[in-house]
């Protein structure tokens, strides 16, 4: 960018001349300038705001420096006689000629106004993707990603360095799957409760910037051992009424219709965004299982699934200006989704390797889904120093009903019912969020303190009815129906407290306080003892338990130069077992295979420690960590024989997750974007990590070491025409735990788009995983079978999108102030 070159030519030419003398050989004496660059309009800090010292005395003797994250400049010169100007990218100049400047000078705060007549000359960077650096976490500023296009939020996550989205949708940073998913900083209805699967409804196209937060501070949830993912939304700041409107289509069948719409005047904001999806994504699972005792030596199972779903979503808000400095907000979101998945589950049984039968089970699953979300937020900034208070409500409700028919029949030898069960289950989710946060600058220092509390309750109403062919009725199972209340309440404090030492050391100290109360309870008609031999594990299914603990966080920046730097990190984390882990009751998915939660789990806990390399060229930004976990208390998934045979002989196999003592994690990652000319732009990273786990279960040592990497690149080239093309490649290393081994992965992703209509429309066309290579393989070896599996959630996706602005800049860069719950979306922590 060039502002940026000009920046880093400016400091170069301030520190040669710093050395200069005067004339008549003395030495000027040498004094200091500081002040803030904000915007005028909405005092906005502005970053890398340029400050240029002309002497007047000698015009070709230029100094200078640049402002640092939060706005402020502080800079030595010497003493003389100066025209100053103050510039940034878009805005007009700020000019202060003949400026006698003798002794220390604090200019106060310097307000730039936006030269709408240059915006339209101007490169910004919301054409490319980059990556800024705090202190406690890289911030990912989403670019035109044209393989996302029509795509869904979790698609792009997939394109973000550190990440990676497997083939059923879980999201892993830096290979671990105990990451913490927020929207603009907050648990939310978006982000799904306890899953991943709502940000598959959610356009890529909301997203403004994925935080990726390796080292939280005190000011974020302890929760997630691998770290936390901020996914913050576009929020549009131009005055006037303006938006865009996008339609998607693809094959296989794939549609997508929304419209982000904002009008913003002198004393209010309002903002809304509706969205409608309809996909029929097919998808395949082929297992081969060997047995060592039982009836069969080998089953075959080859599935393939179908799905219709279809969901709408809204979110609609107003914020107003109560003065300059504060304003309230809120807003209301509201998803409703309408989902069917059917599993048709082919499999014959081997004796002695020669077919033995042949069945055909059908589950048909078809679940209603409804969220709402209200929220409101009051910030109030003091002063333009930073110096504010925020404060936040926010109410959750989902209900999902889920009906479910099995119908399982023996095709080979002879045709016969061996299973017809019908499952009603509801799920409903209550959650509050009650949080305030309180920031108060101290010259180069900055201290916070803040209260979170989260309180949910979730509901599961389960029903079995098994087919009775002696009475040709359905009866009720009551020995696994029942009703499932789980609650969880998180108090929380925290404090914490930065600083910059000179001119290139900064630190950001924190401490939270967490107390966690974990509380579960069944109703069943069945006795505790009738239940435990039913669910066959002695599980307290009725538990209140309670966790108090303390959450430190350091995180220390150096700067070796002015575009170089070096971090150290270190924060404790915690990982709660929650929803489906914590369930007891097994799972109906397979008559052989079944999973079931354990309510005796305890929460997780993890030391992580990260030192990270930053370095900018003028083309070229390259980042890099090394970090070290140790978890005690780890999650792992176990499966063991259950002693339990189903009606025609065959090893009921159940998938336990467990404490499973200590998991060590070793790793390092870099990432590089190089953008040798306008027309090309590349990226890549690489991450390697190894793992070691200890533990035994049951006289059974689940102890694994395990060395895996992923590298993903992407270039993009801009063609004549305003054509656009882009290319992204991902691959997963293998990888193993104690039970299971998993082959290499490699996607390969291909998109296109132009420009039409004045600009003000664009056309584009992408190819999600062109080779259809996108499978999982994997290998299961226990001391009573092996299992060799291969499972395609999603199958190659070709998509075909439109989108349409109105009074919007294609690629302006979003003006607006902090009004909008910024310390949400930053952290808030302390900024170097």
């Amino acid at each position: 960018m060039r502002f940026r070159r000009y920046c880093f030519f400016a400091a170069i030419l301030f520190s040669t001349f710093l050395s200069a003398q005067t004339p008549n050989g003395n030495v000027p004496k040498q004094i200091k300038l500081t002040g803030k660059v904000v915007d005028a309009e909405t005092a906005e800090p502005l970053e890398y705001a340029t400050l240029v010292l002309e002497s007047i005395d000698n015009p070709s003797q230029v100094t200078g420096g640049v402002t640092d994250a939060n706005g402020y400049f502080n800079v030595d010169a010497k003493a003389g006689n100066y025209n100053i100007k103050v510039e940034y990218i878009s805005y007009k100049t700020h000019t202060l000629n003949n400026q006698n400047l003798t002794q220390d000078k604090n200019f106060g705060v310097i307000r730039l106004s936006l030269d709408v007549a240059t915006l339209d000359a101007v490169e910004v960077t919301g054409e490319k993707t980059t990556v800024e650096v705090r202190l406690d976490k890289k911030v990912y500023n989403i670019g035109k990603d044209l393989t996302t296009s029509g795509a869904s939020v979790s698609d792009a996550l997939n394109n973000v360095p550190s990440v990676t989205v497997d083939v059923e949708g879980a999201i892993s940073l830096r290979g671990n799957e105990n990451v913490r998913i927020l929207i603009n900083g907050k648990p939310s209805a978006m982000a799904g409760f306890g899953s991943t699967d709502a940000l598959r409804q959610l356009p890529a196209d909301a997203i403004e910037k994925v935080e990726v937060i390796t080292s939280p501070s005190a000011r974020y949830d302890a929760e997630g051992t691998a770290g936390i993912l901020n996914i913050v939304l576009k929020k549009e700041k131009t005055r006037g009424f303006n938006g865009s409107v996008s339609l998607n289509t693809g094959y296989p069948i794939r549609s997508r219709t929304n419209a982000n719409l904002n009008l913003r005047t002198d004393k209010f904001n309002l903002f809304t965004t509706l969205g409608y999806s309809y996909s029929e994504p097919p998808g395949n699972a082929y297992f081969d299982n060997h047995y060592f005792s039982g009836e069969y030596d080998r089953i075959i199972e080859d599935r393939d699934m179908f799905r219709k779903n279809q969901g709408v979503n809204a979110n609609i808000g107003l914020e107003y200006f109560l003065t300059e400095r504060s304003s309230i907000t809120g807003s209301f979101f509201t998803r409703f989704s309408d989902e069917q998945d059917v599993t048709e589950n082919n499999t014959s049984r081997f004796v002695d390797n020669a077919l033995n039968s042949r069945t055909i089970r059908r589950e048909t699953e078809n679940e209603d889904d409804k969220t709402y979300q209200v929220s409101l937020n009051y910030t109030n900034n003091f002063n333009e120093d930073g110096h504010k208070l925020t404060a936040d409500f926010q109410y959750s409700f989902d209900d999902e009903a889920i009906l479910t028919d099995i119908d399982e029949n023996r095709n080979f030898p002879t045709d016969s019912l061996l299973a017809l069960e019908l499952i009603d289950e509801t799920e409903v989710q209550n959650e509050y969020l009650i949080q305030a946060d309180y920031v108060l600058p101290m010259g180069e220092a900055q201290f916070e303190a803040g209260y979170r509390g989260n309180f949910e309750e979730e509901v599961n109403d389960y029903q079995l009815d098994i087919y009775n062919p002696e009475t040709g009725d359905f009866e009720t199972d009551t020995g696994l129906t029942n009703e499932f209340t789980y609650t969880e309440n998180v108090n929380a404090f925290y404090t914490q407290y930065g600083n910059k030492l000179g001119k290139k050391f900064s630190f950001l100290l924190g401490l939270r306080l967490e107390n966690t109360q974990m509380k579960g309870k069944v109703e069943s008609e069945l006795s505790e003892s009738d239940l435990s031999e039913e669910l066959g594990v002695d599980f307290d299914t009725n538990f209140d338990k309670n966790y108090l603990g303390l959450f430190p966080t350091i995180n220390l920046v150096y700067e070796l130069a002015e575009n170089e730097n070096i971090s150290l990190g270190y924060n404790r984390r915690i990982n709660r077992p929650r929803g489906w882990f914590i369930n007891p009751f097994p799972s109906r998915s397979s008559r052989t295979n079944v999973f079931q939660g354990n309510p005796d789990l305890d929460p997780a806990y993890a030391d992580a420690y990260d030192i990270g390399y930053l370095k900018r060229w003028d083309k070229l930004t390259l980042t890099s960590s090394v970090y070290y976990q140790r978890e005690t208390n780890a999650f792992e998934r176990v499966q063991e024989e259950t002693g339990e045979q189903t009606s025609d002989g065959i090893n009921i196999i159940r998938s336990l997750p467990i404490n499973l003592s200590t998991n060590e994690r070793f790793g390092a990652e870099a990432g590089i974007m190089y953008n040798p000319s306008k027309w090309l732009r590349l990226n890549g990273s690489f991450n390697f990590f190894k793992f070691a786990t200890e533990g035994i279960y049951n006289e059974v040592d689940y102890g694994a070491e395990n060395t895996s990497w992923f590298a993903r690149f992407s270039s993009k080239v801009s063609l004549p025409a305003k054509v656009d093309w882009q290319t992204n490649a991902f691959y997963m290393g293998p990888r193993e735990n104690s039970q299971t081994r998993s082959e290499g992965m490699f996607s390969l992703n291909l998109a296109m788009s132009k420009d039409i209509m004045n600009d003000n429309a664009t056309i584009s066309f992408n190819v999600s995983d062109l080779l259809n290579s996108r499978k999982r393989q994997s290998f299961t070896e226990t001391q009573f079978f092996t299992s060799d599996s291969e499972f395609q959630w999603r199958q190659r996706q070709f998509t075909i999108s439109f989108m349409y602005r109105f009074n919007q800049q294609k690629n302006g860069r979003e003006r607006g102030g902090n009004r909008e719950m910024q310390d949400d979306m930053d952290g808030g922590g302390f900024q170097g």
